[in-house]
């Protein structure tokens, strides 16, 4: 495996490790912060640190007309509603559906890889691959799948309608964004949203809820800098890296993190079941991967 690959896969590692991990800090930030607000405020910190960094490293921010409208789009299409509807509905259902939920997301990459012509191959076994996984992420959480409560069905909606969007943008930057950098794709799009969503806060929640403590600080920082500078600037990387419907198969191990990091953390059950729908979900990775693995065995072989 040459250098090259070796950084795809470790930077493939690092965004399934943190953003497994974002779950738990979204959670211990709601104890203190309206949804809303913390998004934001997440945001904004974020989009304060890149520019940071693109000032040191005198990163070129291209401010051509398409990277303008991109910049805009992304911030509304890929932070503001995505994230904000999570936010919200995460306060009426479990982890667990939510997770279920988004697994639409690599399906929905598929259908607009195909519909947009972004992706030169998308094969049989990728879109079996994605069925597997689906199937594993739903017997992983199928006992924390609950239809009773208030706002339910808005809420399932919203995170559906998340994963579409999401899904719909992944194939928009995969388009027109192949000549902007990472940290450009990053800074003034979520400055946009951070904006947005605090603007969208004042109007909308009761500022007076939100409990400045040590929880909401340090849900903030640790979603600003690792769930969101490190992951998203990784993560647009990558894109241009690797096949768009591999990448996406991300969305499918995050969750598995998430059980590893609450079983190790705070000695949550890790049930018989979770293991089944954990390897059913490894399997298909290795199945969406199985002609980029056959080619490097080969490679190896030789």
């Amino acid at each position: 495996m040459n250098s090259e690959n070796i950084k795809i896969a470790g930077g493939y590692a690092l965004i399934c490790l943190l953003w497994g991990s974002t779950w738990l800090f979204i959670r211990l930030g709601l104890d203190s912060l309206n949804p809303i607000f913390s998004a934001g405020f997440r945001f904004s910190l974020a989009a304060v640190l890149f520019f940071a960094i693109i000032k040191i490293r005198s990163t070129e921010l291209p401010l051509d007309k398409t990277a303008v409208l991109l910049y805009i789009t992304m911030g509304f299409f890929m932070f503001v509603f995505p994230f904000g509807f999570v936010y919200w509905a995460e306060q009426y259902i479990t982890s667990g559906l939510t997770s279920v939920l988004f697994t639409v997301f690599p399906l929905f990459v598929v259908v607009f890889s195909r519909i947009f012509k972004v992706s030169k191959i998308i094969n049989p076994y990728q879109v079996v691959g994605v069925l597997l996984g689906i199937i594993g992420i739903v017997i992983i959480f199928v006992e924390d799948i609950s239809f009773k409560g208030e706002n339910i069905i808005i809420a399932m909606v919203l995170v559906l309608l998340s994963a579409t969007i999401q899904a719909l943008m992944q194939v928009f930057i995969k388009k027109y964004g192949d000549h902007l950098n990472s940290l450009s794709m990053n800074f003034l799009p979520l400055l946009v949203a951070g904006f947005v969503m605090i603007v969208a806060s004042l109007f909308l929640e009761d500022f007076s809820k939100n409990i400045f403590d040590s929880n909401a600080f340090i849900s903030v920082g640790y979603l600003a800098t690792f769930g969101t500078i490190l992951t998203f600037t990784t993560y647009f990387w990558l894109m241009k890296k690797i096949n768009i419907v591999i990448l996406s198969l991300s969305s499918f191990i995050t969750p598995i993190i998430a059980l590893l990091l609450g079983w190790l953390v705070i000695n949550e059950n890790l049930t018989f079941q979770a293991f089944i729908g954990s390897s059913l979900v490894l399997i298909g990775i290795i199945f969406a991967n199985f002609k980029g693995l056959k080619k490097y065995l080969s490679s190896v072989r030789k």
